[in-house]
């Protein structure tokens, strides 16, 4: 199987030939960076890097999310709204299979990240998580020093570049080199909440991802650091492609470029009712019961 897979054969980043000629098209298309002028593109006419077709999950007997339908355009931000219970969580945990993880659940319908199935036999779950990264809701840097927190991930995965620069680029990405530069051997959790969860999205950056997954991550966080973060999802949209579940409207609305809106059916399970250019989706959207959702009549 090709090296440049998902295959728990992968070769890292740092061990990859440089030579574009010799590389996959759907790994040279994740290198390139879009042009000056891609953000005025709007988000649907954006080549998708992870698309869902017709995906239900399962928790056991109970169908958590019903045939979703997914397109996720590449270096924008892509908003997961809706009320709680309707699977947003469920189903971010399934694109970067951490639901894996949890005891009876199984998946249906075809995940694909760029052209491989995320779900196929060959796949590394592991590598999944390496290339497609997650910042919880709450902020959960591990009891370690400043400096381990971020190269927890790269030395779990063999790294063997530079650590001490990838930890510099990573907590710079973060924009949070500038506060720790000087006590990289202090504790992750001495920092503040908002410095916290930098460090966790720091985290996840040392690996190298090419996806962020950001599950509700200004929630426990005041609004200073919340516009923080939203002004961070904004820069790292250059080099990433970020999904972020969010309860807040206006976060929405201020950080995303594409929202998904979604409820639940008379079987609790979670579908999309709705899904389009974040500023069509708050302004003209075409169902009434996404213009009730997001004016704020219901959920």
């Amino acid at each position: 199987m090709p090296a440049t897979s998902l295959g728990s054969d992968t070769v890292r980043d740092s061990d990859r030939v440089t030579d574009p000629a010799r590389l996959e098209p759907s790994i040279v298309t994740t290198s390139v960076r879009p042009a000056s002028d891609d953000a005025a593109v709007p988000a649907s006419h954006v080549a998708p890097v992870i698309r869902l077709d017709g995906v239900s999950f399962y928790y056991g007997a109970f169908r958590a999310v019903k045939d979703i339908t997914i397109h996720v355009p590449t270096h924008r931000i892509t908003a997961l709204i809706g009320p709680s219970g309707c699977g947003k969580s469920t189903l971010l945990r399934t694109i970067n299979r951490m639901n894996d993880l949890i005891p009876n659940t199984r998946v249906e319908g075809t995940l694909r990240f760029h052209d491989e199935d995320l779900y196929a036999s060959y796949v590394d779950p592991v590598e999944v998580r390496r290339r497609i990264g997650m910042v919880f809701q709450k902020p959960n840097p591990f009891p370690k020093s400043i400096y381990d927190n971020v190269a927890f991930g790269p030395r779990l995965t063999g790294f063997k570049g530079d650590l001490d620069g990838l930890v510099e680029s990573s907590l710079q990405k973060a924009a949070l080199w500038k506060d720790v530069k000087d006590k990289l051997k202090q504790s992750g959790l001495s920092l503040s909440g908002g410095q916290q969860q930098r460090l966790c999205i720091a985290r996840a950056i040392a690996t190298e991802p090419e996806v962020i997954l950001m599950d509700e991550p200004c929630s426990a966080l005041d609004p200073r650091a919340t516009l923080q973060i939203e002004e961070l999802m904004a820069q790292l949209k250059e080099n990433y492609t970020i999904i972020i579940v969010t309860h807040n409207m206006q976060q929405a609305a201020r950080a995303s470029d594409r929202t998904v809106f979604m409820n639940m059916a008379d079987d609790q399970a979670g579908y999309v009712v709705e899904q389009d250019d974040t500023i069509t989706i708050f302004t003209n959207p075409t169902n009434q019961m996404t213009e009730d959702y997001v004016s704020g009549r219901f959920g």
